[in-house]
């Protein structure tokens, strides 16, 4: 896990991609070291906050950290890229926190700002934000963050004062806080924390308390059971599939596909099992492993030697926990070193066989005598040649001791465990329904459970200590992909039930939730088989601050059920409400056809946007499914489009055919932004 990863603002299309890639790991292990280390928190060297710690009280533009109560301007520049505008840079006094404003030239502000917040991110906004801003009368306001808001307070603050300044302007400033995955956290935070900071907010690919670090401890116990299994389950959920991925799976790995489901891995999405599963990322899905180390210590031997858990469990699946465990100790027999005496590798009298990821086993220097731990290596063995090739990061003190005769423990313990730590966090309200299968008939949990709820220790640390409570003081319209496993789409529901209960009567006219179909936690679309969220993510901004400053309601929320942890929504535009177009592609009447080589096959689509949503602009074809999509003119943009085409198929093979749709709320073809996407494909199979 990439502790301190630096986000490059050389390619602004990296990093706006990054910032949502980098997803909940990095940054929260971040938050957590500041957690632990309390002193660090208060520092004003690291810009931590120094206000009490009576969450009753709200921050308002009257009660800002005092901390960050001196904002100095460093430099002030006219800009002609990405499109006129200027740019004004500061940071707060005594602390290393930064700022930028990027101000629309005087004739175009409409008194209005835009704010991203992400725990990871500079103080350096993309081109696109800044000319999303200058495009829609907003300037633009970025920090380099961190923990909770209260830096984005500050800076909101006197964002204000700066731009009243410079336009000469006596109205009303509105404000607009926006942040995904890490950035939702800070987002709610301050929806819950502040009052009369922002006016509105657009929290996207949403998590919740026990997202994190359960969300990727529960797709690494899906890859340890159903990773040989994943290309049928691919199959059944694909476009065409016979929709059982439960088929030809035996007892346990059946109960382990419902488990995580249950949870909220979406189905539909392990089409692209091995994102879902990490199969392409060399460090794991385990980056939070450090932090449950940390915590819970004693954790890896109750696991081990404790009845309750899946390390003693009499079944199938503890069996294969068991037999999947590496507990082997090997001794040195040769310590090659470089000219400046550092160890470079070691030669081992024998090494285990493996048949996890090697990425999860852990390495420990003992002594020679067998029980004297020394430290942990990095690094990894050949199985062949049992040489063990030292990795980055060993301490100085562990290399020295590196020597013939020493030992070296070679275990996965610690990863395996990991797997179900889900189990045994079992939140105690009761509101978390995904983690009902782990409940008895009276609500008690049916595992052993761990002292702490690691979920809610790190959001509190990411937030700024919101409760999730749903009392917001803002409007806020939330954006949620329903093919997220990041962030799982039911944390939506979960917090538009909490808002409900806070607001009441005041609930509609303060909240919304679009569902996004087709989109996942990264935008730009990791493949052709999704489409960008950008422009719904736009089109929201705008609408809920046209929803604060003119009173106009944006549209409805998705309308949807959650059933057994996974968001199912209406197939008609009419019924599905939000803003998403909605694509029907058949072929030959049907989602799947099996034909012979030249034969012609009949496509129908048929796309429309729900009401008042906008109108579609652009239609495109890839009748192969890779990824070459042509344009197919479509006339004047309307909000509903059917089409007929025919193709022939020369080649035999698996074909996914499909037509990517965009609307605009205003039908404008030409705009760079609040383009909306959606996706219809269908399977074709030539003999």
């Amino acid at each position: 896990m990439i502790f301190s990863r630096k986000i490059s603002n050389s390619t602004s299309q990296y990093k706006q991609k990054f910032i949502r890639k980098a997803s909940f790991s990095s940054m929260v292990l971040i938050m957590l070291s500041s957690l632990l280390m309390p002193n660090m928190g208060n520092s004003a060297a690291q810009g931590g906050s120094s206000l009490p710690t009576d969450k009753s009280a709200l921050t308002t533009m009257d009660n800002i950290d005092p901390l960050y109560a001196n904002p100095v301007i460093d430099k002030e520049s006219d800009l002609t890229t990405p499109v006129p505008h200027r740019k004004v840079s500061g940071h707060f006094e005594g602390t290393n926190k930064k700022f930028n404003f990027y101000l629309p030239p005087k004739g175009k502000f409409s008194g209005r700002f835009f704010q991203m917040v992400y725990p990871l991110q500079d103080e350096n906004a993309t081109d696109l934000n800044v000319s999303f801003g200058v495009d829609n009368g907003a300037y633009t306001v970025q920090t380099n963050g961190g923990g909770g808001y209260m830096v984005d307070a500050a800076a909101a603050k006197f964002s204000k004062a700066v731009a009243a300044k410079y336009y000469g302007w006596s109205g009303r400033i509105y404000g607009y806080i926006y942040g995904g995955s890490g950035g939702s956290y800070q987002t709610i935070g301050a929806l819950e924390g502040t009052n009369g900071v922002w006016d509105g907010a657009v929290p996207y690919i949403t998590g919740v308390p026990t997202s994190i670090p359960n969300n990727f401890f529960i797709r690494a116990f899906a890859r340890f059971v159903l990773e040989k299994k994943a290309p049928q389950i691919a199959d059944a959920v694909s476009p065409g599939g016979n929709g059982n991925p439960y088929a030809k799976l035996n007892d346990m790995e059946q109960s382990v596909l419902r488990e995580v489901t249950k949870l909220g891995v979406p189905l539909r999405a392990w089409e692209d099992y091995s994102y879902l599963l990490g199969l392409k990322d060399s460090e794991g899905l385990l980056g939070f492993l450090a932090v449950l180390r940390t915590i819970d210590p004693s954790y890896v031997e109750d696991f081990w030697n404790k009845p309750g858990y899946l390390g003693t469990e009499q079944s199938a699946l503890g069996e294969l926990f068991r037999s999947s465990k590496i507990d082997y100790t090997s001794n040195i027999t040769q310590v090659v070193r470089n000219a400046q005496n550092g160890v470079t590798s070691l030669t081992l009298d024998s090494v285990p066989t493996v048949s996890t990821p090697s990425y999860w086993l852990d390495y420990t220097l003992f002594a020679s005598d067998g029980t004297t731990a020394v430290g942990k290596l990095s690094g990894s063995f050949d199985p062949k040649t049992k040489v063990f090739t030292i990795g980055e990061g060993n301490s100085e003190a562990v290399l020295n001791a590196v020597s013939t005769g020493a030992r070296l423990k070679i275990d996965n313990r610690w990863y395996l465990a990991a797997l179900s730590y889900h189990r045994y966090q079992v939140p105690k309200a009761l509101d978390y329904t995904a983690w009902n299968q782990f409940r008895a008939t009276d609500g008690t949990p049916i595992y052993p459970q761990r002292p702490l709820e690691i979920g809610p220790l790190i959001s509190g640390g990411v937030t700024g200590g919101a409760t999730y409570n749903g009392n917001i003081h803002a409007k806020v319209i939330m954006v949620v992909n329903l093919l997220d496993v990041d962030a799982y789409p039911w944390n939506a529901d979960w917090y538009s039930a909490k808002v409900k209960s806070a607001l009441g009567d005041r609930y509609d006219d303060n909240f919304r939730v679009w569902y996004n179909d087709n989109a996942d936690h990264i935008s730009p679309a990791r493949t052709s088989r999704l489409v960008q969220y950008d422009g719904l993510l736009q089109q929201a901004l705008l609408d809920v601050s046209a929803w604060v400053e003119k009173g106009v309601s944006p549209a409805r929320s998705t309308k949807y059920k959650v059933v057994d942890g996974q968001v199912n929504v209406a197939q008609k535009a009419a019924v599905r409400k939000g803003i998403q177009p909605v694509v029907d592609l058949t072929v030959n009447g049907t989602d799947r056809i099996d034909i012979k080589a030249g034969q012609t096959v009949s496509f129908k689509v048929k796309v429309q946007v729900p009401p008042g949503a906008g109108k579609i602009v652009k239609t495109e074809w890839d009748y192969a499914g890779t990824g070459d999509f042509k344009v197919l003119k479509i006339g004047n943009p309307k909000d509903t489009v059917e089409l007929k085409m025919e193709y022939k198929f020369t080649k035999a093979g698996t074909y996914y055919p499909a037509i990517r749709a965009t609307s605009q709320r205003e039908g404008d073809i030409k705009t760079l932004f609040t383009q909306i996407q959606n996706i219809g494909r269908v399977r074709v199979v030539v003999h």
